[in-house]
């Protein structure tokens, strides 16, 4: 079924390193951070903030990078993708699971029903597909016993102090 797979909920305060990121995502960590310092894909857990932070990558942030590194294998171009991946921002997680995005290798396309696919097909305009849904249980697999961090309200400076604050409390 290409719209009603039903998918888990996920945990939105836990994150994800870098790493466990590129590997849930099949990019590789140079990717990952350009498209941080482009602002392509930007960690919601936790950005980087100096010397001895690191990002924490959600599980939607996954998903997102997941759904880049698709679009681009396919040809399509990066600035195509940014205005893909704004108007997904601007979705709600929820949602996310119900869109499949064509494209012709140029613009892409995002379909909310079996019939909308059928009408982009029949009219000559999507070449691929991809299923947001899908992509989500391949990440849930991906992540899958991997190592995920809680965010910590009450502390936003680099990790090194934060070792120390909770040495100097211990």
């Amino acid at each position: 079924m290409l719209f009603a797979d039903p998918v888990s909920v996920v945990e939105e305060n836990l994150g994800y390193r870098g790493a466990v990121a590129c590997k849930a995502a099949g990019i590789t960590y140079r990717q990952l951070d350009y498209w941080a310092r482009t602002d392509l894909v930007v960690p919601t857990v936790r950005g980087a903030s100096g010397s001895g932070t690191q990002r924490l990558y959600s599980f939607r942030d996954v998903l997102v990078l997941k759904i880049v590194k698709r679009l681009l294998d396919t040809g399509v171009s990066l600035q195509q993708i940014r205005l893909s991946i704004e108007h997904l921002r601007s979705r709600g997680l929820d949602d996310l699971a119900d869109i499949t995005l064509m494209s012709d290798g140029t613009t892409v396309y995002e379909c909310t029903s079996p019939s909308e696919v059928i009408d982009l097909v029949q009219a000559g305009q999507g070449v691929f597909g991809i299923a947001i849904g899908r992509v989500w249980r391949e990440i849930e697999m991906n992540l899958n016993g991997q190592p995920g961090e809680e965010m910590h309200d009450s502390f936003e400076g680099d990790e090194l102090a934060a070792r120390r604050a909770r040495r100097a409390q211990a």
